[in-house]
Order: C-alpha cells, then structure tokens, then sequence
C-alpha cells in the first residue's frame, strides 16, 4: 500500500513539474509585452475559434509548442504582428551555422527550447518546429526513461502507418507516422501529442507536417546526420 502511495505521489508531482516547466516556457514569452500577448484560455475557446486562418493558428501552436487541446485558464503566448508574422521569425536555433556539408536535424530537448531545426550541407536553417522528448519518468514500465544525447545518422525510415512495436506496454501499436530511427528502438516521429514540455518515453515526437516534410523531402537517400542536445 505505502509502495502505491509512493508511485501515485511520484506522478502528481511529475505531473505538476511538467506544468511547470510548459508554464515557464510561454511565461517567458509572454513577459516579452513589445512583442507578444498573453491570452487566458476561456472554456468555449478551441484552437479553431481562436484562430480561423490556419497559417496563424499553425504558428502561434508552434511558438507555444503544442498542438494538443487548449483547455480553461491555460495561457498561450500570440504575437503582436499575427498578421504579418511567418514561423521563421520565431525560430529558437540559429538561422545559419558553419557548413557542415551535410543535411542536418538538429533536436534540442531542452525544456526551454524543445525544437528541431533542418540545416542543410552549407549551415541554413531550412525549417523548424516543437518537439516532445522523454519525460524522465514514465510510470506505465516503472522506471526512469530518456532521449539518447548525441549525434547519429538516420538509419531507416517508415511512412504513415508507422506504429510502435513496444508501446502501449503489453502490446503495441502506438501511432508514430512518419517515423525516422536514429539509435535503436529511438525515432523522430509525428505525433498528435506534442503538449510543450517533454513527455515521451524516449523518442522525439513533432507535429505530423513536420515528420512528413522531414521523413519525404529532407531525409532522401544521402546521409542525413541527427544532433540530439539538452541545451541551444
């Protein structure tokens, strides 16, 4: 019984830290007043109703990185030129970096970060977006859980239908469309559930465009090399 306790308090608090640490990153945002509003999230409000231009509601999900339901007093961060802004404005990596004279996706899990960025082989940032890595504890397989930290090479990619052959625990199928493996059993991979902070069980979710683009248009048949970092 006291074991139980334990590992319900262990996820409470796992759970509030993830809030903190999704708080923190569009509070930063939102303390920028030159540039942002924050806007408290009310109960009839979706991203829809927020935001009917898609190109806008596709940014402001990414400047907060999330794509998961709004829900009742949560705050996202809008610019103040929505009508004018474009996502590489908002980029969080550098625009340019020393050629590394070959394609790039470059992933920082850091949770004030949490993007990916595609360079190609002269150092341009070419394209960005959120990111989910593994949230350090992950209940369902009773221990701790992370993203492997380093540089790999993508070794083998699946389309749409690509599914998990471990998770949910016990039998699989877990959707991962658009799945690029690096390291093992680890992957890029488009997910519907990229809540702005990390909370995978190791591998690097983003939004389904961007696996899309990344896994059809980027990842061709040259060496694709992948930078994992937990900073900038």
């Amino acid at each position: 019984m006291m074991a139980l306790i334990g590992i319900l308090v262990s996820v409470f608090l796992m759970l509030v830290s993830d809030f903190s640490i999704a708080s923190s990153l569009v509070g930063a945002l939102c303390r920028d007043k030159e540039h942002f509003n924050c806007y408290t999230v009310k109960r009839s409000d979706s991203w829809k109703t927020l935001f009917s231009n898609p190109e806008q509601r596709d940014l402001v999900m990414r400047l907060n990185r999330i794509n998961t339901s709004l829900y009742r007093g949560m705050e996202i961060a809008v610019p103040k030129n929505l009508d004018t802004a474009v996502s590489m404005d908002f980029a969080p990596l550098p625009k340019t970096i020393s050629p590394p004279g070959e394609k790039i996706i470059y992933v920082s899990i850091d949770p004030a970060i949490l993007a990916w960025g595609a360079y190609n082989a002269q150092g341009v940032l070419l394209a960005w977006g959120p990111v989910s890595a593994a949230r350090g504890w992950c209940p369902d397989i009773g221990h701790g859980c992370h993203t492997v930290i380093g540089k790999f090479a993508i070794y083998q990619k699946e389309g749409a239908g690509c599914v998990s052959r471990k998770f949910p625990v016990g039998r699989g199928g877990a959707p991962m469309p658009y799945c690029m493996f690096f390291h093992g059993g680890f992957a890029l991979h488009g997910s519907y559930e990229v809540p702005g902070y990390n909370a995978s069980h190791g591998c690097v979710r983003m939004f389904v465009p961007d696996a899309k683009w990344l896994n059809q248009e980027f990842v061709g048949d040259e060496n694709v090399q992948v930078i994992v970092s937990n900073h900038t």
